[in-house]
């Protein structure tokens, strides 16, 4: 009796956790974290074998350099060049198409910050489409000008609305030369 009553509560708690995974919002955006684990690799698993030690130690060095290390003069100062203009004004990302329907992002620009995002178009074709498009554009909306960039995290439940909106919104901050 208490092995079927293991079994049924690790069953429930693994089922559990599989339904809260599969409603996570995707993470749209996130280059920041592939550029982190693709320049920092993660260190190589421990060798669980002992490594033999060296059956003779190496020569020790023992004839001294008698060259002189010599110091390359300091370069001159030079004045940096001026900072290039952040990019201001009205850009409108290419449409991108969903399988519910359009998606189409303008983003205002002042001095490089995102001041405003707004859906130009989107999904809107039936109910549930206008009921999601409702509901995921001003968190789309806010989750941009939060991030100030297309490091985004989407919108659980509209995620191809989610999909468009980030392709959109690149187009577009590509436009703007950011």
């Amino acid at each position: 009796m208490g092995a079927k009553r293991v079994l049924l509560i690790a069953g429930g708690t693994v089922g559990g956790l599989g339904a809260v995974l599969s409603i996570t919002p995707p993470q749209f955006g996130s280059s920041a974290a592939t550029a982190l684990s693709k320049s920092n690799p993660a260190p190589a698993p421990a060798q669980t074998q002992a490594a033999a030690p060296a059956s003779t130690p190496a020569p020790a060095a023992t004839k001294k350099s008698t060259t002189k290390a010599t110091t390359a003069p300091a370069p001159a100062a030079t004045t940096a060049a001026p900072a290039a203009a952040k990019p201001s004004g009205t850009f409108i990302g290419a449409t991108q198409q969903t399988r519910f329907g359009p998606v189409q992002v303008q983003v205002t620009l002042s001095n490089g910050k995102i001041t405003a995002a707004k859906a130009l178009q989107f999904p809107n074709n039936d109910f549930r489409s206008q009921q999601i498009s409702q509901q995921a554009i001003p968190y789309l909306v806010q989750e941009t000008l939060a991030a100030n960039s297309a490091n985004i995290q989407g919108v659980g439940g509209a995620s191809y609305t989610s999909q468009g909106w980030y392709d959109s919104l690149v187009s577009a901050l590509a436009k703007a030369g950011l």
